[in-house]
């Protein structure tokens, strides 16, 4: 059975690139544009593996992270964010969330791959 993946952005274009990616590689990718929506999926489906965005509107990366790890369900699910930032302290700040990785846009299709089979097997 395909692992699901949830892909958090609230960029239309990257949630695309990342959907199709993974869902070429045998993934169920199911989406959402901000951290807020992300948690209403999270409410209905049990997915493998988190994608997601740190700057987004309503609730962001970092706020969604810390969610997630605050609810018995998604304390160990892999969390990891995909962002244009590259700032230490930024991915200091995404690992005391409790980001289990962290890759830049624009990603590499291969390395995104790599990196969910790696948290996600």
């Amino acid at each position: 059975m395909a692992k699901k993946v949830l892909a958090v952005d609230d960029s239309r274009t990257m949630r695309d690139m990342v959907t199709y990616t993974l869902s070429q590689a045998g993934y169920e990718v199911l989406e959402a544009e901000d951290g807020q929506k992300a948690l209403a999926v999270l409410g209905r489906t049990k997915v493998d593996c988190v994608i997601t965005d740190l700057n987004m509107p309503v609730m962001d990366g970092l706020q969604l992270i810390r969610q997630l790890r605050g609810m018995a369900d998604h304390r160990l699910t892999p969390i990891l964010m995909l962002t244009t930032e590259t700032d230490a302290s930024k991915k200091d700040a995404g690992r005391q969330a409790g980001a289990t990785g962290w890759l830049v846009k624009p990603f590499n299709p291969e390395k995104l791959l790599q990196t969910v089979a790696k948290v996600c097997p």
